[in-house]
């Protein structure tokens, strides 16, 4: 395989609108930006043209069921792993493993192997450890060590608050794990974000505004999910984000239910004052859709895909909701930075990783390389 490659594409977004068209990637990492780069006539290089898309920063899901959801309504409700294939056709370089519900049948060393597996095939993966419940479970028996050993740890998720599944954490008992995190994370030289699932019960984010308001703890290592679920949800999570100056996950739910979809729930925010850069999606892809009554009966399953997660983005430019160079922050650099990778993704600079998805006209991923490679759309 030829050390470099010069990629020519019609237009780019840094996530900025450019005038440099061309793009040189040596080992993995982006060498360069311009206009008609030349590369000496013997150096190894593939070249790639192509004049009809756009390239921007490739997009970044910190929230996917990998090794698959589910479970809820027994062993047969089990959801499916997510492939390379699957991430990668959706414009996405880069994905966050999370266990939820079953922690028992799926394990953070089953999670770990799929995360490498992934990275095997060429996709960047990372993986949170613990799941819904409480005391979490992990690969090293300590969440600290877990930060600190493990390259692939990058947090604590998806822990479950103000849902019938979780295991009703006390507050001192969510305090005490954050704070685990936070010195694990501190040794390891990351960010130690813990991610939190929030369902549809009624304290809905008020163990969050307890643990930043009573505590040391800074907002940007809390992030809360599935913020829309539920309208009530939504507008008490632009009030914790507005108030603590604090970030949301907003979740690309195929059927939002009583919630608002992914887009109708980002114009929400912004309508509300809550800041672009304060707001993230992700697809909770391979996860579990499960349908319980109001006693907390199972009903049925369905399961999430991460096509809902680009059409929701896609329309969120076509009808003019954000311009595009800020809609990218919604999946690229604003991930990047909430999970504490923005020094090498989230960007197309020099020196940055050679992440980046080229858009057709309608905004649809015609090609994906992940550290320089092309694992979909080669030419």
């Amino acid at each position: 395989m030829p050390l470099l490659t010069l990629l020519r594409v019609g237009r780019l977004y840094t996530p900025a609108p450019v005038d440099e068209t061309d793009i040189l990637i040596a080992d993995g990492r982006i060498a360069a930006l311009g206009r008609d780069l030349a590369v000496p006539e013997k150096w190894p290089v593939t070249l790639i043209e192509a004049p009809e898309l756009t390239a921007v920063p490739a997009f970044i899901d910190q929230h996917v069921h990998v090794t698959g959801g589910g479970g809820e309504g027994g062993c047969g409700t089990r959801c499916p792993e997510i492939t390379a294939h699957e991430i990668v056709s959706m414009g996405i370089a880069t994905v966050v493993g999370v266990l939820g519900t079953d922690s028992i049948s799926r394990t953070p060393a089953d999670l770990l192997a799929k995360v490498r597996g992934l990275r095997a095939e060429g996709v960047c993966a990372y993986m949170y450890t613990g799941a819904y419940r409480v005391p979490p479970p992990t690969l090293t028996g300590d969440l600290q060590r877990d930060l600190a050993w493990i390259p692939e740890v990058i947090g604590l998720g998806e822990l479950a608050i103000s849902d019938h599944r979780s295991s009703q954490p006390r507050q001192d008992e969510i305090e005490r794990l954050v704070s685990d995190v936070r010195v694990g994370a501190m040794l390891a030289g990351k960010r130690g974000i813990c991610h939190f699932h929030l369902g549809d019960g009624k304290r809905g984010l008020e163990p969050l505004r307890r643990l930043l308001t009573e505590t040391e703890i800074p907002a940007d290592q809390v992030i809360p999910t599935h913020v829309n679920r539920l309208r009530s949800l939504l507008e008490d999570a632009a009030n914790y984000a507005l108030t603590l100056d604090a970030c949301v996950d907003v979740t690309a739910f195929e059927d939002a239910g009583e919630g608002l979809s992914a887009f109708d729930a980002v114009a929400f925010l912004l309508e509300r004052g809550v800041p672009v850069e304060r707001i993230t999606l992700s697809s909770d892809c391979n996860g579990s859709l499960p349908e319980f009554d109001a006693k907390g009966e199972y009903l049925g399953m369905g399961v999430a895909r991460n096509t809902a997660l680009i059409a929701d983005w896609q329309r969120l430019v076509r009808e003019q909701v954000l311009p595009l160079e800020q809609a990218l922050g919604l999946i690229s650099g604003n991930v990047a930075r909430v999970l504490g990778l923005q020094a090498r993704k989230g960007r197309l600079a020099a020196g940055f990783d050679a992440d980046i998805t080229l858009l057709d006209g309608e905004l649809r991923p015609q090609m994906t390389f992940v550290a320089g490679r092309c694992l979909y759309g080669a030419r």
